[in-house]
């Protein structure tokens, strides 16, 4: 089994325990990161955090729905 570097915190990690993430845009490749399981977690805790729904706006209390 290979050992590789992760790319977050630069530790060696083997290739089995590695997760590679990869973003593309319109089927073009923009980054590619592999990450040790500590940093994949990060990220996937990062990505939730960034993708959740900003709260609704309320004016003392009073939720607006649309």
């Amino acid at each position: 089994m290979a050992d590789v570097s992760c790319d977050g915190c630069g530790e060696e990690v083997g290739t089995a325990l590695s997760r590679t993430v990869s973003l593309a845009v319109d089927g073009s490749e923009v980054d590619s990161q592999t990450l040790c399981p500590g940093c994949f977690a990060d990220w996937i805790e990062r990505y939730e955090h960034r993708m959740r729904p900003d709260p609704a706006p309320s004016v003392e209390g009073i939720d607006f729905v649309e």
